[in-house]
């Protein structure tokens, strides 16, 4: 067994022997940890990433281990019983990809935590079971939950340059400068709509002529397979998972009437709500709750949005700019800090900033008595006062 899989492991390195480029994943990952899951969308670099590290290992390559649980090769065979035979042989990283695939995996996972001297890194496709389960593996497992391409990284892979990343903190402060920086090197709103419609997978880099055809296989994976699977969802029941993705193309996220929505599709209230979860937890969804209350699956959300701008440009007929620029604002924020809906702005973070978000018009009036208020704006380069260049914030990570 465990020499199929280092066959079959030495050839999936040279899949992605050509690929260089780093992901933010690097920088966040606590290597030091033994057990290390990384949940997030399909299609994110997840895999490349798992790889990526164990090819930087130097140790020899009989000591490290890559298998993916829905191959054929470990079909028959339970996780502990593969990293048992590992281990005896003097084995010491384990990566196990498509976790989520593998039944009572949070049991053996323990267990091999409990009983072997082994370094195991996880990932699943989607953050669906994982986050499901998570309690299971709490006090053991270092999680990590990643999202797609920042602006900036897309900018990197496709430009082929270097940029540095900010924090919020120094972008609130120092915007204009840093934007009159990076202004001389690029021009990011060259750049910007291209990002939007397609930037956020690195697949759009394999081949940018079927992008779209790839991202709504992958979106329709999730809800045709693992939302049924992991939920119990009866399959004829799938069609209003779809139906209520289609019908946030189209609506504001301020517009959002959850009664008439499940009475459109045909489901009660509860139903509507679980759906909400699931689709949230696949990284279709995207929900923004009232600053101060509770996160409760049966609390109505403040605001509703697909995941990313790429799932509104391949699966919506019409989508609005004003959610657009909203959404790749939430995506930027999320992966450090906490997002909610505020009684005045679009946006408060972290408790303490305001945001409202619009065009290159965009005024005040709205936030204007408003501490620690700023207003994001799209179709500018650089901006002034506490008006910030919505591109920017695609630096964060």
């Amino acid at each position: 067994m465990l020499d199929i899989l280092f066959r079959k492991q030495q050839y999936i390195y040279k899949k992605i022997a050509n690929i260089t480029y780093k992901r933010y994943f690097f920088d966040i990952v606590d290597f030091r940890e033994r057990l290390i899951g990384l949940i997030g969308a399909r299609g994110i670099g997840k895999t490349t990433f798992l790889l990526q590290y164990l090819r930087s290992l130097d140790i020899p390559e009989e000591k490290k281990l890559y298998l993916s649980v829905d191959s054929i090769i470990t079909s028959n065979m339970k996780l502990f019983d593969i990293a048992e035979d590992f281990s005896n042989l003097g084995g010491k990283v384990m990566v196990i990809d498509e976790i989520h695939k593998y039944e009572n995996f949070a049991i053996e996972l323990k267990e091999i935590y409990d009983f072997l001297d082994l370094q195991v890194l996880f990932s699943g496709s989607s953050a669906l079971i994982l986050e499901y389960k998570r309690g299971d593996l709490s006090r053991r497992a270092r999680i990590y939950r990643l999202r797609g391409l920042s602006f900036r990284e897309f900018l990197e892979l496709k430009l082929k340059k270097q940029f540095r990343t900010y924090s919020l903190e120094e972008i609130l402060a120092h915007h204009i400068h840093i934007a009159q920086e990076i202004t001389t090197l690029i021009k990011p709103l060259e750049h910007f709509k291209e990002y939007l419609q397609s930037g956020y997978y690195p697949f759009y880099f394999e081949s940018p002529e079927s992008f779209c055809i790839k991202l709504e296989e992958t979106i329709n994976a999730v809800i045709e397979s693992d939302l049924p699977i992991i939920f119990h969802i009866e399959p004829s029941n799938i069609h209003k998972l779809k139906q209520l993705v289609a019908y946030l193309c189209s609506s504001k996220p301020y517009e959002l009437n959850l009664s008439a929505l499940a009475q459109k599709i045909g489901i009660n209230r509860k139903t509507l709500y679980h759906y909400i979860h699931y689709l949230t937890l696949g990284n279709i969804l995207m929900r923004l709750d009232a600053y101060g209350k509770g996160d409760s699956i049966f609390s109505k959300p403040a605001k509703l949005y697909l995941d990313n701008p790429n799932i509104n440009n391949c699966y919506c007929l019409q989508s609005e700019i004003g959610t657009i620029r909203e959404e790749f604002f939430c995506d930027m924020l999320l992966v450090s800090h906490k997002v909610a809906y505020p009684s005045k702005g679009d946006f408060l973070v972290d408790g303490t900033y305001t945001f409202e978000i619009g065009g290159k018009n965009k005024d005040f009036k709205q936030i204007k008595d408003i501490p620690h208020s700023y207003i994001v704006s799209d179709d500018i380069e650089v901006g002034f006062g506490n008006k910030i260049p919505l591109w920017l914030f695609g630096f964060l990570y």
